[in-house]
């Protein structure tokens, strides 16, 4: 019985080895769910040193008692003595903290972008892909720091940056094509981002839609789905699936109500504009000069000290002898303080303002955190203003106004991100329903619209034809329309073994008209290549025939598939300088059924671009499938 489950486990385990090897979506599913893993499991670390960070630091130290969602506030306890000067204090150390340590081990950041969603968007288009391991642990533990002293940032731009950097990091453990490390990419991106917002469909989507102002990366769908999915799940286990924001659901029943959805995007889309207006302003007119002449270090001090003075100085409300700050951190508790009713039309301005100018500061300076929350919490409370209006002038109208700050928060950031999907399923997941689905729809495509000519992310580009990326793809390949089956030399193949001496594999080579060896192991597995090459210099050293074998002399195995197509090929024999390439069984890699020569894909490829322009091409090679035909 036990030997019976033993073999079934065997047969499992190679068919999920075939599936993964021979059916790409299965493959990306299964590269999913790693990602996923990941990520959630990052997403778990990073939320606790927030949340632990900011209890200890405005809670315990500064005796701040903000606002905490429904869903968040997972450490509880007696505010401490109420000392307001902790907080510029622990922002200003933060920043020349991070400054130091971006300054000394991570300097090509300086110029990142916006912030780690940015650095993310700017890796996809042009670092083929990569965030180095360093990059994003840094970011992310001054982002830790930044948001726990009150820096006006998000949690969003950090994680999505170390989402990133996880599935950047797998990419290279598993030896990925460049193509396939930026769907890693965006898969670590959208499980940090679903994990951290428990909305793993947006997050997913908004992933995949953020890194372009017109289009999409529908490639990456199925492995960011897969990924966000597995990170949420994760990040749930550990604090529950309770949304966000405790709040009762809304529904839209009032057609006429449709008019103030739309004065709310045209409120919101000026507000985005001069969201982003006040935060290059300060960036690049005030900390860019500054740094210039002071140093990075210093100019980002200075911007941490001005931070926390606003934060200090900023709103703060006496309720039931409880003190709580306006425009610290996030800012998620406000935000449904507001959804509630519990904070008037003119606090709601009030707080826009502050929030605007205290996040362009943090983040202008060079502070590490997000946008996206800040963002958020600017656009709920601008869609907030007009469902507060709108109730006291038209109330048979307008019956609640607490959903125009969820569409205010999709919208808004719809507008200022060209992101018009992702944001709004976000807001259907936060509300448990898409009682508010058309409001939603109605008001990010106007934002969409109003917006069109600014955006908050300083590294996206409009589509795929204006991204380095995809520069390939703005060209014809021919080659991804042959395929390898069409030419390669199918036949026996001389395959060496690991333990053949120099002086059979110099008898080998005598006889046969290869150039290049496959050789297997004892087992049978394919595990390198001989090449002539290789061997030329030591052919006429008799004292070593007996002593080298072959696996002293191989180099690393390659191998393509019949169902290859040849740009597939050509970069394999770019990558090896390789001249031939052994052709594999389409379920076992280690069965070799021919070779395929590199200048038969050269001759194939000129042969196609001469009949694609209509010129004579070289002298023409018959290929092994033509000779079936003669």
């Amino acid at each position: 019985m036990p030997f019976s489950v033993f073999t079934r486990l065997i047969n499992y385990w190679k068919d999920f080895v075939k599936s993964y090897r021979t059916v790409t979506a299965f493959r990306w599913l299964v590269i999913g769910v790693l990602v996923g893993c990941l990520s959630g499991l990052v997403a778990v670390g990073f939320f606790w040193l927030v949340e632990a960070g900011k209890f200890f630091i405005q809670h315990h130290l500064a005796g701040i008692v903000a606002p905490e969602p429904a869903g968040e506030g997972i450490f509880e306890g007696q505010a401490g003595q109420f000392r307001p000067w902790i907080i510029p204090l622990f922002t200003t150390g933060t920043a020349l903290l991070t400054g130091w340590l971006v300054q000394t081990f991570i300097p090509e950041t300086m110029n990142g972008g916006t912030d780690g969603t940015d650095a993310t968007i700017n890796a996809f288009h042009n670092q083929g892909g990569i965030i180095r391991a360093r990059v994003a642990i840094i970011r992310g533990l001054c982002s830790v720091l930044t948001i726990a002293s009150g820096g006006s940032a998000g949690r969003e731009g950090p994680i999505t940056q170390m989402g990133a950097g996880a599935g950047s990091w797998l990419a290279k453990i598993f030896d990925m094509s460049a193509k396939e490390r930026r769907m890693l990419l965006l898969s670590g991106a959208a499980g940090g981002l679903g994990a951290i917002f428990r909305a793993p469909l947006g997050g997913a989507l908004t992933a995949v839609e953020v890194i372009y102002r017109e289009d999409f990366e529908a490639e990456a769908i199925l492995p960011s789905v897969m990924s966000s999915v597995v990170s949420y799940s994760i990040f749930t286990f550990f604090y529950g699936t309770d949304p966000i924001f405790g709040i009762p659901r809304f529904t839209f029943h009032d057609p006429r109500e449709l008019i103030f959805y739309g004065l709310l995007a045209f409120v919101c889309a000026g507000v985005g504009w001069l969201y982003i207006k006040t935060f290059y302003t300060i960036k690049y007119h005030i900390f860019i000069p500054l740094r210039d002449k002071i140093g990075l270090i210093w100019s980002m001090g200075l911007g941490g000290l001005a931070m926390g003075l606003i934060g200090i100085a900023y709103p703060y409300t006496a309720t039931d002898g409880l003190i709580t700050g306006g425009v610290l951190s996030g800012g998620y508790g406000w935000l449904e303080m507001a959804i509630l009713g519990q904070i008037p039309a003119l606090g709601m301005c009030y707080i826009i303002i502050g929030k605007t100018v205290a996040t362009s500061v943090t983040i202008g300076s060079g502070m590490s955190g997000g946008m996206f929350a800040p963002a958020l919490f600017v656009g709920g409370m601008s869609g907030g203003l007009v469902g507060k209006l709108g109730h006291h002038f038209f109330p048979d109208i307008v019956t609640q106004p607490g959903a125009y700050i969820l569409v205010g928060m999709a919208a808004f950031f719809a507008g200022v991100a060209n992101a018009p999907i992702g944001p709004l399923i976000m807001v259907t997941e936060l509300t448990q329903g898409y009682g508010l689905l058309a409001p939603l729809m109605l008001a990010s495509a106007l934002c969409i619209v109003l917006g069109r000519n600014y955006s908050l992310y300083e590294h996206q580009v409009e589509n795929k034809f204006d991204s380095p990326a995809h520069a390939e793809d703005a060209t014809i390949n021919i080659l991804e329309q042959m395929h390898v089956t069409d030419f390669y030399n199918p036949g026996d193949v001389i395959v060496l073994e690991e333990g053949t001496t120099l002086k059979a594999l110099t008898d080998i080579i005598a006889n046969s008209d290869q150039f290049y060896f496959p050789v297997r192991s004892s087992e049978g597995k394919y595990v390198g290549m001989v090449s002539i090459h290789n061997v030329r210099n030591w052919m006429f050293e008799e004292d070593l025939h007996e002593l080298v074998v072959v696996r002293d002399l191989m180099s690393r195995p390659v191998y393509v598939r019949p169902d290859y197509d040849l740009y597939q090929a050509l970069l394999r024999f770019v990558n090896t300088d390789y001249g031939q390439i052994p052709v594999v069984a389409s379920t076992d890699t280690s069965d070799i059924i021919g070779l395929i020569n590199r200048d038969d894909v050269f001759l194939a490829y000129a042969e196609a671009i001469a009949e694609v322009k209509g010129e004579a091409g070289p002298a023409k090679k018959l290929r092994p499938a033509d000779m079936d035909t003669l």
